[in-house]
């Protein structure tokens, strides 16, 4: 029999997402609520509670509240909010990590879906904290440039309603209060002792995300250099499906000027590194869709390997 999975919280961009990548699969069966009861308590209770796998795409207090609901021991969920993702009761959701990260998710019965720029500041920092290339007390600084859809449907249709601010015509730097939402899980996941310095931003196009981080390689210890720390994530992502180390400064790949386009993984599970600089200084970007591995892509990555399928059932470079 397919195992049930239940979307709590469809109707926003997370959620409509993962049910497009669902929704053509034979392998799973999909519940669904009726419309005028999707925000009625006891509907969501009986759903939850009769699915295998639950994925929560809901703002952080209803999730908790969702979580609340469980009465079936053998249901399981993957919450795409921010609510569980420093809670060590919770697994955190990219298996890339590490072979016992991949193992942990796929034995899990909670499991908290990365956030979209962690996932890029993730992927850079935390192979190279856990190899000792990176010391935890290291004065990061991070900027994540990201599409329109990532601020969902409110944005969405800020930006593709008649244009009527000037403004929206650039980029634009937010969160500079410097306490964005994804720190602490940032902070967390790495190891490294103190936040980064992060400046997220948000420009004119739909989706598709480049976060940067920046090293002095002084700071870093001797002898390592722009390509040395090429070739360590270059081994620690070696053999994965999804996340890959495009060759040295991207030669071959990237642009001939040398332009990186934050949109090359749009419609895909793919999140590509790009390492370049030279013996003194590195730069270190990770691009992705932020609608893909930067959330509902990571969420069935997730449940394919909660299930015990392959995990890259329904995510091969799926456009949508």
């Amino acid at each position: 029999m397919e195992p049930k999975i239940f979307i709590d919280g469809r109707e926003g961009t997370t959620g409509l997402q993962i049910y497009q990548r669902l929704g053509g699969r034979k392998d799973i069966r999909l519940l669904s609520i009726e419309e005028s009861l999707r925000k009625d308590p006891r509907a969501r209770k009986e759903k939850i509670n009769e699915a295998d796998i639950v994925f929560l795409c809901l703002p952080d207090q209803a999730a908790r509240e969702a979580v609340g609901f469980l009465e079936n021991e053998n249901t399981r969920i993957i919450d795409a909010s921010t609510a569980h993702r420093t809670d060590p009761a919770w697994v955190y959701g990219f298996p890339e990590l590490s072979p016992q990260q991949r193992q942990a998710v796929s034995g899990a019965r909670f499991v908290a879906n990365p956030g979209c720029h962690a996932t890029g500041f993730i992927s850079i920092v935390a192979p190279l904290v856990k190899m000792g290339l990176l010391p935890v007390d290291y004065p990061l600084v991070c900027h994540s440039l990201t599409g329109y859809s990532g601020g969902g449907k409110s944005m969405i249709a800020e930006y593709e309603e008649p244009r009527k601010d000037r403004r929206l015509n650039s980029p634009r730097e937010y969160g500079i209060s410097l306490h964005h939402k994804h720190l602490p899980e940032m902070t967390y996941v790495t190891g490294i002792s103190q936040s980064p310095v992060f400046c997220p931003i948000v420009a004119d196009y739909y989706a598709g995300m480049a976060t940067t981080v920046l090293l002095h390689n002084h700071l870093l210890g001797r002898g390592v250099t722009a390509r040395s720390l090429h070739e360590a994530l270059e081994s620690h992502y070696g053999g994965e499906a999804f996340v890959k180390v495009l060759p040295f400064a991207g030669e071959g790949i990237i642009d001939r000027r040398g332009f990186i386009e934050s949109n090359a993984c749009v419609g895909t599970n793919r999140l590509e590194i790009i390492v370049s600089g030279h013996e003194e200084q590195t730069m270190i970007v990770s691009r992705f869709d932020n609608l893909g591995k930067g959330a509902s892509g990571a969420a069935v990555q997730n449940m394919n390997l909660m299930l015990g399928l392959d995990q890259t059932a329904g995510l091969l470079d799926r456009l949508l």
